[in-house]
C-alpha cells in the first residue's frame, strides 16, 4: 500500500511516532528530494530501507515504476521536503492512479504550513481557499489573484521573500486595502506573524526590508456588502492605480475592489485630481 507521510515543517519534535514507524518499515520512501529527506531522517534518527526521487520533473517517468512496485506488494511511503505531501507537489497523480487500480492509500497526518498559517493569522477559518504559490510574473500573478477576489472565504497563498513586496502591491491593486497576515518560519526559532492592512504591510517591509524564511500570505475574504463611498480612503486607493491607468480604467478597477459604482468613482477621481 501507499502511505502519505507528513514530516516537520521546522521543529523536528513535530514528527509523530506513527510517521517514524511507517518510514522505518516501508520498503521504499519516495521523496521530493532524496538528499533533503535523508538529511531529515538522519536528524530524526530514522533508518529507512531505500529512497527514490519523485518530484515535478520526473513524476511521469517515476510513477509507473512506483505503481509496479505497489502491485508487487511493496509498501511505499511518500514524503515531500517538508509538511504534508500532495500540497503543491505532484503526489496527487500517484494517489489518483492508485485509486484507479484499487491500491490502498493511507495518510499519516502531521505538520502543514497552510493550516498553521490560518491558525496564526487570526482571520476567519470558517472557510478558506488555498491558491498555492503565486506566479512569478506580474500579469499572471494579478490574474491568479483576480480569479478569487470575490470569494468570501479567507485566501491563502505561498510566496518567496524576494517577491513579497511585489506581491503585496498587486494584492492592494486587485483586492484593495484588506486585512491580511504574513506568516513566516512556522514552528521555527524566528516564527513571526505580521497582521496588518495591506498598505501597512507594504510600508513596514519597505522600511525594514523583505523578511527571510518560508512565507505564507493569509488574506481576508471579500466583503459581503459593498463599502460605503464615505468610509473609503480614496486618496490611498487612487494612488495605487491612477499612475498606471487612465481615469476610466482606474474607476473600473476600484469599482471591482470596493463595490461602489464606477461612475461615482470616476467623479471622485476627477475631484481628487483637481485639488
Amino acid at each position: 500500500m501507499l502511505y502519505l507521510v507528513s514530516t516537520p515543517i521546522g521543529n523536528l519534535g513535530d514528527i509523530s511516532p506513527r510517521a517514524k514507524e511507517i518510514l522505518q518499515n516501508a520498503d521504499l520512501v519516495a521523496c521530493e528530494d532524496t538528499r533533503t529527506s535523508r538529511n531529515l531522517f538522519n536528524l530524526l534518527g530514522i533508518h529507512v530501507k531505500a529512497t527514490t526521487a519523485y518530484h515535478d520533473h520526473n513524476a511521469d517517468e517515476a510513477r509507473p515504476k512506483l505503481l509496479q512496485k505497489l502491485r508487487q506488494g511493496m509498501t511505499i511511503a511518500l514524503v515531500s521536503d517538508a509538511g504534508t505531501p500532495l500540497v503543491s507537489d505532484p503526489g496527487y497523480k500517484l494517489v489518483r492512479d492508485c485509486i484507479k487500480e484499487n491500491i490502498k492509500v493511507s495518510t499519516i497526518p502531521g505538520a502543514n504550513a497552510v493550516l498553521s498559517a490560518l491558525q496564526l493569522s487570526g482571520l476567519s477559518s470558517a472557510s478558506f481557499y488555498f491558491g498555492g504559490f503565486l506566479p512569478t510574473k506580474q500579469g499572471a500573478r494579478k490574474e491568479h489573484l483576480r480569479v478569487v477576489k470575490n470569494l468570501k472565504s479567507t485566501l491563502i497563498f505561498y510566496e518567496s521573500p524576494n517577491r513579497l513586496l511585489k506581491a503585496l502591491k498587486d494584492i492592494l491593486e486587485v483586492y484593495g486595502n484588506r486585512e491580511m497576515a504574513v506568516v513566516r518560519e512556522i514552528t521555527k526559532k524566528f516564527e513571526e506573524t505580521k497582521k496588518e492592512t495591506v498598505e501597512n504591510l507594504i510600508a513596514y517591509y519597505t522600511l525594514n526590508g523583505e523578511p527571510k524564511g518560508e512565507l505564507v500570505l493569509v488574506i481576508a475574504g471579500a466583503n459581503e456588502t459593498p463599502q460605503s463611498a464615505q468610509t473609503i480612503d480614496w486618496p490611498s486607493l487612487i494612488k495605487t492605480v491612477r499612475p498606471q491607468y487612465p481615469v476610466k480604467k482606474a474607476a473600473e478597477i476600484l469599482a471591482d475592489q470596493t463595490g461602489v459604482h464606477k461612475k461615482e468613482i470616476y467623479q471622485i477621481i476627477l475631484s481628487h485630481e483637481k485639488k
